[in-house]
């Protein structure tokens, strides 16, 4: 005889499964049908399902269907909760390790969940809706064994089928449901699909179906509240993102101690040109005398030039490509200016296709490197680096690129491509630069490293303003904007 648990998953993901088919069909037609359906299954299933004790208030399910390594903005909300005294169970792919300080925290408990792939045979649209199928039964599954969360919160995106499976759980549950909103999904399936592909569509009418049924809302720019309010009648709190305390610049020692890791495996850290000396030790950048471990900077050291990214389609890496070509024609062709070290980390599915194109370039005085950086090392390599570059275009125009907050929490400038909301964070001339195209980013490149290593110039005044108009730092912001919703009833 089956459980009552299991009883109810069944008849929620039919009823999930039923309700999606409908209501992308009627969508248009004004069918509500889908919507009583759901109600009552849900009402149905509450009966089973509303277990509480004394503990349920303190208890926080954090969910990102994404890799939890990758996700710093809900690591950095998991560490919130754990310092407030909730108990968080932090939910998803598990692919690189999170921070140390969320693995260290015993109020945090990681539960990694496989990623789902679906059918691998038949068209492409028998892969998804299998994929969707078996995600809905994994996330029943994972959501409804723990115990009795007082709040979800989930990222979006990835958020189908997420949001619906989170929302109908705590319905059943009598959680709280609360969605971040650091995008939208279909804006991002629209890159690589076009606006009108049927699934587009399907994931956009998800999106405007079941993101207004969350309790609370958080969003990363005041553009996207506005929009959220106008076109999806979502009322939302802006949580900019705000760098944790480990951004800051770093300290020489713990510059070179970075540089001489990555120079075991990259040989654009190593020292070149010099013979090595028994109480000397270097690498490109800075030089170690020994015993007395004093470390400074090399005088002819590159400049080091650094982005990150997830190589997704809303960033277009040969603009940066190619203004490195140009930046090594203004050497050639006789200008003063320092050779550059360009870092660019992450992972992502475009990235083989990037360092296939890397390889082929013919540059001298231009070495670009493609690490993974651990958790730990990335913030000091920001904070060594001596300028930043961001080509997240946003698929929407509504988000922020949060590799810049992290720049500017180093006191990094930065120039970044130009998209619609980009004025809220990037003041150009005054914490970095703007560009439109790869020739517009080669004179920058040109300009700000004219004087380089000197810190006069604009890129000396650029990192002066930084450091005078710090802004808040991510622990006072969420206290101030999110601690708040958790204690609305």
């Amino acid at each position: 005889m089956a459980t009552k648990g299991t009883c109810t998953t069944s008849l929620a993901v039919l009823a999930l499964i039923s309700a999606l088919v409908v209501g992308f069909y009627g969508a248009g037609s004004g069918v509500i049908w889908p919507v009583v359906f759901l109600t009552a299954v849900t009402l149905l299933g509450s009966l089973w399902l509303r277990r509480k004790d004394g503990g349920t208030d303190r208890r926080v399910c954090v969910l990102v269907l994404g890799d939890l390594g990758r996700s710093p903005r809900m690591q950095y909300h998991a560490l919130s909760l754990s310092k407030h005294g909730y108990n968080v169970t932090f939910v998803g792919f598990l692919d690189t390790k999170p921070h140390q300080d969320v693995l260290r925290e015993e109020k945090i408990k990681l539960v990694p969940i496989a990623e789902v792939k679906g059918l691998r045979v038949g068209p492409k649209i028998l892969t998804y809706v299998t994929k969707v199928i078996l995600q809905c039964l994994q996330l029943l599954y994972v959501l409804l064994r723990m115990e009795t969360q007082s709040h979800i919160l989930m990222q979006n995106p990835p958020g189908l089928p997420g949001i619906a499976m989170a929302w109908l759980v705590c319905v059943l549950r009598g959680s709280r449901f609360v969605i971040d909103w650091h995008n939208y999904g279909y804006t991002i399936m629209a890159l690589s699909q076009g606006d009108t592909h049927p699934v587009v569509r399907l994931a956009k009418w998800y999106e405007h179906f079941f993101g207004p049924l969350a309790s609370c809302n958080l969003c990363v720019t005041n553009a996207m509240k506005d929009d959220l309010q106008k076109n999806w009648g979502v009322k939302a709190t802006t949580l900019y993102d705000c760098p944790p305390s480990i951004f800051r610049e770093t300290p020489l020692k713990l510059q070179h101690e970075l540089y001489m890791r990555l120079a075991s495996t990259y040989p654009q850290f190593q020292s070149k040109g010099c013979e090595e000396e028994k109480q000397v030790e270097r690498s490109v950048f800075s030089e170690c005398v020994l015993p007395e471990a004093a470390v400074t900077l090399r005088a002819e050291r590159p400049a080091l030039l650094l982005s990150s990214t997830s190589w997704t389609e809303d960033e277009d890496f040969s603009v940066l490509l190619k203004a490195l070509e140009d930046y090594e024609g203004f050497i050639k062709a006789g200008a003063s200016l320092p050779s550059l070290v360009c870092v660019i980390t992450g992972k992502g599915p475009q990235k083989e296709y990037y360092r296939k194109l890397i390889d082929t370039l013919q540059l001298e005085h231009v070495q670009i490197c493609t690490p993974w950086l651990e958790a730990e090392d990335y913030p000091v390599l920001l904070g060594s680096a001596d300028l930043g570059v961001c080509l997240h275009k946003s698929s929407s125009g509504l988000d922020l690129p949060m590799k810049v907050v992290d720049m500017f929490g180093c006191c990094l400038p930065v120039c970044a491509i130009h998209f619609h909301c980009l004025h809220e964070l990037v003041k150009h001339e005054e914490n970095g630069l703007i560009f439109r195209d790869s020739q517009e980013l080669a004179e920058q490149l040109k300009s700000l490293l004219s004087e380089f290593p000197r810190s006069e110039g604009q890129l000396g005044a650029f990192r002066g303003n930084l450091r005078r108009s710090r802004g808040p730092r991510w622990d006072d912001n969420w206290d101030q904007n999110v601690l708040p919703l958790l204690s609305t009833p």
